[in-house]
């Protein structure tokens, strides 16, 4: 099942903005998450809507913005594909150290355009994720559907996956084996506990806890991985109405 790519431009030039959102719309599957004219505005569109994609045009304000990429690294766990905008070459070269993925000109060349967003779909393929995990012993397997499950604990060289329903399954290997085999909505939080972000309630940063919707459970959090916490509350934020006191 294809999914959609979400983007953000930080581009100061309204005309510039229409073009590329009017290329962008003829792919169907890039939608555009919001536009900022400069990099403060930029970074915070960014960390609110954790977007796949950022375009950025470098024709103002490019040691600023340069500066900006650098500093979505200390707050993004997935750093987005970046591609930089400008009516010349003259900042290809940094846009090269910085690590980005791509380089247009302006005025835009649908034939590239198309070209590096076909290669962009090849490198980051948007496929659902698998919606169950195979817990092998010897010759039993066990198939668990991701959504049912709470959270994950360590314990010694096992670890304990804790079901909606209330049950506990072992697996005979450790909590490191499962973090890069399940999917993106679950998170490591703690040396002892992975977490599936869809049943966090509440976190409080001033007890280092975060509260389940289900199963009347608490979940410490370790400072090791607190930016994974101030990550998750953006992700959580951006999908509630909030009302803050």
């Amino acid at each position: 099942m294809d999914l959609e790519y979400s983007y953000v431009i930080i581009d100061s030039d309204a005309v510039s903005n229409l073009q590329l959102g009017t290329f962008l719309e003829e792919y169907g599957d890039f939608v555009c998450s919001g536009m900022a004219k400069g990099p403060d505005d930029g970074l915070n569109k960014i960390l609110k809507f954790a977007p796949d994609l950022v375009f950025i045009n470098l024709d103002q304000k490019a040691p600023a913005l340069f500066q900006m990429v650098m500093e979505m690294h200390q707050y993004l766990l997935e750093i987005p594909m970046v591609i930089g905008i400008s009516k010349s070459k003259k900042h290809a070269y940094e846009a090269i150290k910085n690590g980005f993925f791509d380089y247009w000109l302006a005025p835009f060349n649908e034939f590239d355009i198309r070209k590096s967003l076909l290669k962009l779909r090849k490198r980051m393929p948007k496929t659902k994720e698998p919606q169950t995990i195979c817990l092998k012993s010897y010759n039993d397997f066990q198939y668990l559907d991701t959504k049912d499950i709470l959270y994950l604990q360590a314990d010694n060289n096992t670890t304990e996956f804790f079901m909606r329903d209330g049950t506990v399954i072992n697996a005979f290997k450790t909590l490191k084996t499962f973090e890069n085999q399940l999917p993106q909505n679950f998170i490591r939080i703690h040396q002892s506990y992975i977490v599936n972000t869809d049943f966090v309630s509440r976190i409080n940063f001033g007890k280092n806890i975060c509260a389940l919707k289900e199963g009347d459970k608490n979940l410490p959090f370790s400072k090791t991985y607190k930016e994974r916490m101030d990550q998750l509350k953006i992700i959580l934020s951006k999908n509630s109405v909030s009302s803050l006191n």
